[in-house]
């Protein structure tokens, strides 16, 4: 049955579509792993501020832990805690400070960790008072996006910061009216008297994949596999189909053959032989 022509023209086409599947699946495989490419890039070059990222709008995924550096002046006064901050293992408090580059652009900047809380009051009560003797100072710096606001826990001071959001910073910064801000902050390289550098080692580079374009090439695989199956399924209907046919046809001859009398046989046959009897 498969060696008939017109099944093996069948197969032929089942071949053909399922061969044009796996290039579709095999397409689909390119663009999950083509998609999860890493650009190589050194986050460790120092890049202009302005140059990595613009004010007013989301960072750029090549922005983030990149290092960066810009010159501006602090703003006495904006200073905030954000406790709950880990560097080296312990767990401790952030001060973040306003911070506005030569162009006018806002960013906070984490300035510093420290394990004690009234310690971490101090400096920013000292940070606060303190006038920059330079008008614009440098700065430099990992740059980092802004983190989502988090509510204090039930019981805690409702004022408590745990994340280093600037949504929620330009709300407390006294004098901020409606000037551009980035959308992220950067961890400052040093660190004011009293306080310790931030931990800010360089980011881990990620491949991820693409699972949706995984999952589409296993679709185009079973659709391949259905091709030639649905050809077997076609071949095996048809042998059975004539086997059936086949065996009604022969059922039918027995039974034609078994309700036809012998002429030679029975009355009529008796009197022939006794009419021709000498």
């Amino acid at each position: 049955m498969m060696l008939r022509p017109q099944w093996i023209a069948a197969l032929v086409l089942a071949l053909a579509i399922a061969a044009g599947f796996a290039l579709l699946g095999q397409w689909q495989l390119d663009r999950a792993i083509s998609s999860g490419e890493v650009v190589e890039r050194s986050t460790e070059i120092v890049q202009p501020l302005s140059d990595t990222v613009s004010p007013d709008g989301p960072p750029p995924k090549v922005a983030e832990g990149q290092m960066i550096e810009t010159t501006g002046s602090y703003v006495p006064g904006d200073e905030q805690i954000i406790s709950g901050r880990h560097n080296g293992g312990e767990t401790g408090f952030w001060v973040v400070s306003h911070f506005v580059t030569d162009e006018g652009f806002s960013i906070p900047v984490a300035r510093g960790w420290t394990a004690d809380a009234d310690e971490a009051e101090a400096i920013r009560e000292r940070l606060a008072t303190q006038m920059s003797i330079l008008s614009l100072q440098p700065l430099t710096g990992r740059f980092l996006s802004s983190e989502a606001p988090v509510l204090p826990e039930d019981g805690a001071d409702p004022h408590t910061m745990t994340t280093v959001s600037t949504a929620a910073l330009i709300n407390l910064w006294a004098n901020w009216s409606d000037q551009p801000v980035y959308q992220g902050y950067i961890v400052d390289s040093v660190a004011p008297e009293g306080l310790a550098v931030i931990d800010s080692p360089e980011p881990e580079v990620e491949v991820p994949l693409n699972w949706l374009n995984i999952f589409y090439a296993l679709e185009w695989a079973v659709f391949a596999g259905f091709a030639v199956f649905l050809w077997y399924r076609l071949v095996r209907d048809a042998w059975e189909r004539e086997v059936e046919e086949a065996e009604i046809a022969a059922a039918a001859a027995a039974e034609t053959s078994a309700g036809s009398p012998d002429e030679t046989s029975g009355p009529a046959g008796a009197d022939r032989s006794h009419a021709n009897a000498p």
